[in-house]
């Protein structure tokens, strides 16, 4: 005899559209030889990469202190 299937009741399909969002902001789907693969996605503050942020918005005594001393600029003496 045949599975008989039931419907999702809304509360169940609002928390299976919660989930599938969540996962959506996570990862992102890529192709690599010829298969579609899920990798995570880069963070981001604003849609602007991290690393980015960081050398807009940072001042140097924090970089200072975190021990990014590749970004501090000298040249702004």
């Amino acid at each position: 005899m045949p599975k008989i299937k039931t419907k999702l009741t809304a509360a169940q399909k609002l928390a299976r559209k919660k989930v599938k969002a969540e996962r959506h902001k996570k990862y992102k789907w890529v192709l690599i030889n010829g298969r579609q693969v899920r990798m995570k996605r880069s963070l981001t503050i604003d849609s602007i990469a991290v690393d980015e942020f960081i050398q807009i918005n940072v001042d140097p005594i924090f970089l200072h202190q975190n021990k990014m001393w590749k970004y501090i600029d000298t040249d702004a003496e």
